[in-house]
């Protein structure tokens, strides 16, 4: 389902739960295909633009981040653009570690509804098994419950 501009409070809510489920797949084929063919992203300190780069640099993300698990939630939209905060975790296969990153996205779409611009700012840090909020088989009211509060932020 690809939801177009101009979006609403209820449709860039949709498409923000899209792309999380999209994303959570770790499948960079298919995320990739919700991107226009020339996309252009700043992803931290890489910039990237069309299907090939996106697909390695999602390929090469997933391989090193296992266990992935994203959620991502919507801060703000116009007619064609969406902003969100997202926290994921992942385990690193290199290092045999646990991540945990926060950030922000802003995003632009074309009139199809396939985003032609990404922006993302992240800040990730290392976390124990006993600080996930990612355990298997959670919903995300559950993982919100830990995460959102105080202690965390």
């Amino acid at each position: 389902m690809s939801l177009a501009p101009p979006y609403t409070k209820e449709t860039a809510h949709k498409k923000v739960k899209i792309a999380q489920a999209l994303w959570n797949t770790t499948d960079a084929a298919k995320v990739t295909l919700a991107y226009t063919e020339d996309s252009i992203w700043r992803n931290r300190d890489i910039f990237i633009q069309g299907h090939d780069q996106i697909r390695d640099m999602l390929t090469k993300k997933w391989q090193k981040e296992t266990r992935y698990r994203l959620r991502k939630e919507l801060f703000a939209f116009t007619d064609n653009k969406i902003a969100v905060q997202f926290w994921y975790e992942y385990f690193n296969v290199a290092d045999k570690t646990w991540n945990r990153c926060y950030g922000l996205e802003d995003w632009t779409f074309r009139a199809d509804g396939k985003m032609e611009k990404r922006q993302m700012s992240g800040n990730e840090i290392k976390i124990s098994e006993d600080e996930r909020w990612f355990k298997d088989g959670m919903t995300d009211e559950e993982v919100d419950a830990l995460a959102i509060g105080p202690q965390h932020w």
